[in-house]
């Protein structure tokens, strides 16, 4: 049998609408899902996983999720610098809650890189801080 279906339906535009914010919360010191959350607190916890899981290295994640800047590690602090905004930005904008990420400031001591930014999103701003080790 054949399924059958409404042609008018082919028409009608597709909803690419913003992304909902409403999200599980997640409690990562225990390991549990805690509840629900949403808004500035659900896009935080957003950022916060997308910087703990490096992009292209799981075949769960689409391609346009997670981070690339461990390969800053062992780098010259210059190029450091000015790599990390680009990849701090390739990061977070395919999120549409997210406008822009300001303020960014790469630190290298040695093996270790420090990168500090600010996201500015739909529901207000907020400090993020990246630490990566060799």
């Amino acid at each position: 049998m054949i399924p059958e279906f409404d042609p008018a339906l082919l028409d009608e535009p597709l909803d690419s609408g913003p992304r909902p914010s409403l999200t599980w919360r997640l409690d990562f010191d225990k390991g549990k899902v805690v509840g629900k959350t949403d808004g500035l607190e659900a896009i935080k916890q957003a950022v916060y996983k997308v910087f703990q899981t490096n992009r292209f290295w799981h075949d769960i994640y689409s391609p346009n999720y997670g981070h690339e800047l461990t390969l800053l590690l062992g780098s010259s602090p210059l190029f450091v610098r000015s790599e990390a905004v680009r990849m701090i930005e390739e990061a977070l904008l395919p999120d549409d809650r997210i406008d822009s990420v300001e303020n960014v400031e790469a630190l290298v001591d040695s093996d270790q890189i420090l990168i500090r930014f600010t996201v500015a999103t739909m529901y207000g701003s907020f400090e993020q801080e990246v630490s990566l080790n060799a």
